[in-house]
């Protein structure tokens, strides 16, 4: 009941919110983004399932299949806006021994992360070394260098300023170390950026209304990804933060990509 009464008093915060003059201004956009994922943590796996068409197993596959190629045995790993913990079990168990901390700031994505471990283990009977907690991206409470290996599954998007992510994703990392992320960018070409952008908007905001009652909490990815960088902008930030960019795999023209950088 807590729990519903808290999501009820969110979705009714967005309402009130302005969503262009959040997205513009970094001061503000984290009072915007947090509660927004609050709302849709119970139903945000089925969104992104359904509203990739399916793709987003795809795409996070590929993500893990370069994971696997870079991590070592015992790897400690840190994923950063983890949501309901789709990577971060991926990581533990596809690399042996590891050790992952899963970070989002959104209180109610990390319960459903924590509440997924108990049932890992109620089926399983063991669970992966994984554990979750509630973080900034743009603020680590981790030390520098200790971790080997950062992932994130559209994470740097939703930061107020992706650079500081980065360069904080650079900081907790080891020498050598690797930071892998899938996210949503600005495609390029404007043709397929304006027909790219309206169907996240128009999509998002059917199903927003449908499931939430609240159209902006889907239809907010469509602006967010006008206000974010192309994968071409996020390749030259990643070199200024002290990456050096080893791979990107481009999906829909550009509208999505991995990239796999490693720690100079």
């Amino acid at each position: 009941m807590g729990a519903d009464r808290s999501a009820r008093a969110d979705a009714q915060r967005l309402r009130a919110m302005d969503l262009e003059t959040h997205l513009a201004d970094p001061a503000l956009r984290q009072q915007f983004v947090t509660p927004m994922f609050d709302v849709i943590a119970p139903r945000y796996d089925d969104f992104t399932r359904i509203f990739s068409l399916g793709m987003d197993r795809g795409w996070k596959r590929e993500l893990i299949a370069a994971v696997k190629d870079v991590a070592v045995a015992g790897a400690a790993g840190l994923d950063l806006a983890c949501g309901t913990g789709d990577l971060a079990f991926d990581i533990a168990r596809v690399v042996p021994g590891a050790h992952v901390i899963g970070l989002d700031a959104s209180p109610a994505m990390v319960a459903a992360a924590n509440e997924r471990a108990v049932h890992e283990r109620a089926v399983g009977g063991r669970s992966p070394d994984v554990r979750f907690a509630v973080g900034d991206m743009s603020r680590l409470d981790v030390d520098d260098g200790a971790v080997d290996l950062v992932t994130a599954g559209y994470g740097f998007r939703n930061v107020p300023d992706h650079r500081v992510a980065l360069r904080e994703a650079a900081r907790v990392l080891k020498p050598g170390g690797h930071l892998l992320t899938l996210d949503f960018y600005r495609p390029a070409n404007p043709v397929w950026r304006a027909l790219l952008v309206a169907y996240l908007t128009v999509a998002g905001g059917v199903i927003g209304w449908l499931w939430h009652r609240v159209p902006v909490v889907y239809a907010y990815l469509g602006p967010s990804v006008e206000h974010f960088v192309s994968w071409q902008q996020f390749s030259r930030d990643l070199a200024e933060a002290g990456f050096a960019v080893e791979r990107v795999e481009r999906k829909l023209f550009g509208g999505i990509a991995i990239h796999r950088a490693r720690r100079r």
